[in-house]
């Protein structure tokens, strides 16, 4: 039982690495949009699981919203969201599990039932204290310093909310920039409750010499700009613009500067190598060196054989993913296109409202998804010249470790890269979490942490190849941002 619980929570639909953009279809004036992380617990045979919902107002009244579910090790799982008044409709197609509920007067809680095949539970979900795009920050303390700075990417006028960590001491010192997955995210990459990968990273690196600078995504937090109208390559720009502001600032080994990038953002950061004057070594992690289109291809597969489907059944289910794959790529007329996939998602869902099949249609033909279906990393990669290093977990059930591991190891060594190392970690996902077993106590309770083996291996590697200062204290493991109590910043445009 609870390896198809697994399955049916880890199903990403036909387009599992995909943000989807929940509608709100509250009048303009009214309440404050939803937003920070929603959890609740979903009883099921032998225990319960919690349900954590991350729910980030963008602009124009939409919404980003994301599913975790920790036991199961599954993280962002696209969600699609309607708030109509105070009723909730959250659905995840392929997976036939829908939660349908209402939202409390005071907009702090929404109680409904949970479906899924063998399965309906009442489900009240609970917002936590602290909204997701709060942008938490650490407290000044040694071995470091922290600064709140507004970026320009220069390229499309856009000012880029972001935090920079710099050790104590006169440098210079080698920089880094983080760059965030698939989906609009906050500097911190909060990607479940109490786990921001991107705070963690910035805090360890520091402590081991490093500058490190992390930034909201477009249309989050301090952060202007729409993300649904921006493709990888446009991404990339906002990187390149954090990349050039560190290279301006005192202290900064100006010859130095890299990134660290995780799932898309691994790959933005490939291509911005690829580019004159890129970063000077990249850290790749779960990044992908398959096309798009052959990343959920083999997602589909993955994810119908977890759940038990026959060969008939994942026959099926490839012909539907490959017949949407084509009328994208084969109709570049978006209203057509999406006419033709609003009727396709009907048909393959009778239950499922129009509505929300055009929404997905919509979201389907966006500049993002069209870029992200015929990007091919293979392509860039011999042009890169610098050190990288590639980290994929094992447990990964987003990008497949051993596959796209080999593709950018053959890419990159391809144009004569000899600085070239990857790594296979085991017993870790795509948010690079290690087995819950392996989580430490923090007051009496298990708290997410980044694996430890991957900071090991990540640190040693640069140390070779980024040469950062001496390691002015022994790093945490797990740091604990302290969240200040702001009010909620709403998406620029």
């Amino acid at each position: 039982m609870k390896n198809y619980l697994h399955a049916v929570l880890t199903l990403l639909l036909l387009f599992g690495v995909s943000w989807v953009p929940a509608t709100s279809r509250a009048a303009s004036g009214g309440p404050e949009p939803l937003s920070g992380q929603w959890k609740g617990p979903l009883k099921v045979p032998g225990g319960t699981l919690d349900l954590i919902l991350t729910v980030v107002p963008l602009t124009g009244g939409t919404y980003y919203a994301a599913l975790d579910v920790p036991k199961q090790r599954v993280s962002r799982m696209p969600v699609e969201m309607a708030l109509t008044n105070s009723d909730v409709l959250l659905k995840i197609e392929q997976a036939g599990s829908r939660f349908t509920g209402k939202l409390s007067k005071d907009r702090k809680s929404m109680t409904g039932i949970w479906e899924q095949p063998g399965l309906k539970q009442e489900v009240k979900f609970v917002q936590g204290a602290a909204p997701v795009v709060s942008a938490p920050t650490f407290k000044p303390a040694q071995p470091y310093k922290t600064e709140q700075v507004i970026i320009t990417n220069e390229k499309t006028d856009l000012c880029l909310g972001a935090t920079i960590t710099t050790p104590n001491g006169n440098g210079p010192f080698p920089a880094v920039v983080l760059v965030s997955d698939s989906g609009p995210q906050d500097r911190d990459a909060a990607l479940q409750e109490d786990y921001r990968m991107f705070a963690i990273l910035a805090d360890y690196l520091a402590r081991h010499g490093m500058v490190v600078l992390r930034y909201d995504d477009r249309g989050v937090g301090k952060s202007g700009g729409k993300y649904a109208a921006a493709t990888t390559a446009d991404l990339m720009t906002d990187a390149e613009a954090a990349m050039n502001y560190l290279r301006s600032r005192p202290r900064i080994d100006k010859k130095n500067v890299g990134m660290i990038g995780h799932g898309e953002g691994a790959n933005i950061a490939l291509l911005a190598a690829a580019e004159p004057k890129g970063p000077d070594f990249v850290v790749s992690l779960a990044g992908y060196g398959m096309p798009g289109r052959d990343v959920l291809r083999r997602q589909q597969v993955e994810i119908m054989r977890m759940i038990g489907g026959n060969a008939t059944q994942v026959d099926a289910a490839l012909k539907l993913h490959d017949k949407m794959i084509n009328i994208i790529r084969q109709t570049p007329n978006s209203n057509q296109a999406r006419g033709k996939l609003a009727a396709m998602i009907r048909m393959s869902n009778v239950d499922i409202d129009p509505t929300m099949a055009r929404a997905r249609a919509a979201q389907l033909v966006s500049p993002w998804y069209r870029y992200y279906l015929d990007f091919d990393p293979k392509v860039k990669l011999p042009a890169v010249k610098c050190p990288v290093l590639a980290l994929n977990g094992v447990e990964d059930l987003q990008v497949a470790a051993t596959k796209n591991l080999a593709t950018l190891s053959k890419g990159l060594k391809a144009g004569g890269n000899r600085h070239v190392k990857t790594v296979k970690i085991a017993g870790v996902n795509h948010i690079f979490q290690p087995d819950e077993s392996q989580w430490p106590l923090v007051n009496g309770e298990q708290q997410p942490n980044f694996s430890p083996k991957a900071l090991a291996l990540m640190q040693t590697w640069l140390e070779e190849n980024a040469k950062p200062g001496p390691i002015l204290k022994t790093p945490r493991s797990n740091p604990k941002p302290d969240v200040k109590k702001v009010s909620k910043p709403t998406a620029q445009n």
